[in-house]
């Protein structure tokens, strides 16, 4: 498809009755301060959980599902209807009937460090849970010396609120001393194979055509694709060449901190930050080449510019780029019923930018962008669709407890569509 980019514009969700973004052509500014979402802003949900919120389609509240959480990082449900909540220092924890249960998940893997990035990252259940009780966590391995970590997947039989024969599936190609961009998102595909995001670890990007994540011979900047037992698929692209790694779907990618395939059309969405500027949503493709960091809308943290290109003939174009970054995180595409005028939109939580962002999508096109409680709940973690249809969000804080909320309709005027 042609190459787009789009400017969004940050305004309040309260009283919108339009769009908050819309689709401009040329080449975005890049003038965003922050990257990587790392400015910290207190809580408010106390007074937006008693407020109705209004939005373009729809009115919600914000409800509190569970509170006094250790930087929750991602969700995820069973069949029984048990919410599983990922804290990055290293636990899993359950709600169940409502209530968060105060003992974590024991049996899973020791982190590489509980502070920063490298803690424990997605939680998955296997599409037949109910036949096989697999569970998926992704986290930052550490090495024998602790000294340093990579993206590593373990699975492990649930059997009534513990786990039992764990056991590592795929260990990356990733190893650094740092404790950044690590990625660790999970989904499965409707082709019934596990996706796997693995961000490149945070080297500078002035190393341009060296950089790790162009270099196909190591898992840095990548989404790979693996059997749920770990084996590479026979069609993966890069199977059978000496120069590359046969896990790799797509390659060229800095830190992607949401993964969703859309259970409509089965299409694999990422997103991944900017460094300052330049935030993306992409369409995955097999074999896909996404370009950082010689191509780029970012700058680097100090200002100066590392690249003036924006797109490339063999690189694959964001659908939709932010700039200013809002600092992206979790993300889905919504399919509920409790929503339907937002059927088939993207969400993407925004930490820095502290919003929920709905990118309105027309099949793989981006139209605009509908910003949803703009400063109202601190930073967006993680984005989930519940069981329930409900659109759940993991908030986080660097500082204090934090809590899982759910956005419920609120009664209005405005016909469904169809």
């Amino acid at each position: 498809m042609p190459h787009r980019t789009i400017r969004t514009r940050m305004l309040p969700s309260a009283g919108m009755a339009a769009l908050a973004g819309v689709v401009a052509c040329g080449q975005d500014s890049g003038e965003s301060a922050v990257g990587d979402g790392e400015a910290q802003v207190a809580l408010n949900g106390a007074e937006a959980a008693t407020a109705v919120h209004s939005s373009a389609r729809h009115d919600f509240r914000v409800v509190t599902v569970a509170d006094g959480l250790d930087h929750p990082w991602s969700l995820a449900w069973l069949p029984s209807g048990e919410m599983l909540i990922v804290e990055r220092p290293g636990r899993l924890r359950i709600v169940r009937d409502g209530v968060l249960q105060p003992e974590p998940v024991a049996g899973w893997p020791t982190v590489y460090r509980d502070e920063g990035q490298g803690g424990f990252m997605d939680i998955l259940p296997h599409p037949d849970f109910a036949g096989n009780n697999w569970l998926y966590l992704s986290y930052g391995k550490p090495n024998e010396e602790g000294s340093a970590g990579t993206t590593t997947v373990a699975r492990g039989r649930w059997d009534d609120g513990r786990v039992t024969d764990v056991e590592e599936i795929f260990e990356s190609s990733a190893w650094h001393d740092n404790n950044n961009h690590f990625s660790g998102r999970m989904a499965f595909g409707l082709d019934g194979y596990l996706y796997l995001t693995v961000g490149d670890r945070m080297f500078e990007p002035d190393m341009m055509a060296d950089h790790p994540a162009l270099d196909v011979t190591n898992h840095m900047g990548t989404i790979v694709r693996l059997h749920d037992d770990g084996r590479v698929p026979d069609d993966n692209p890069f199977v059978g060449r000496g120069d590359a790694l046969p896990e790799i779907w797509s390659y060229g990618h800095r830190n992607l901190q949401g993964l969703a395939v859309d259970p409509g059309t089965g299409d694999v969405w990422s997103n991944e930050h900017g460094p300052r500027g330049g935030d993306e949503l992409n369409l995955i493709v097999s074999g896909g080449d996404y370009g950082w960091p010689v191509v780029s809308h970012g700058i680097n943290y100090d200002g100066t510019v590392y690249t003036t290109e924006t797109a490339g003939d063999a690189v694959e174009s964001p659908r939709f780029v932010w700039t200013p970054s809002i600092g992206i995180s979790g993300m889905m595409i919504y399919r509920g019923d409790a929503f339907p005028w937002w059927r088939g939109s993207a969400f993407v939580g925004g930490m820095v930018g502290e919003q929920l962002a709905r990118v309105i999508l027309e099949g793989t096109d981006a139209l605009g962008v509908e910003t949803l409680l703009h400063g109202e709940l601190g930073r967006i973690r993680d984005v989930r669709e519940g069981p329930d249809g409900l659109i759940y969000l993991a908030l986080e804080h660097a500082e204090e407890l934090t809590a899982v909320v759910r956005l419920e309709p609120v009664a209005s005027d405005v016909m469904p569509p169809g």
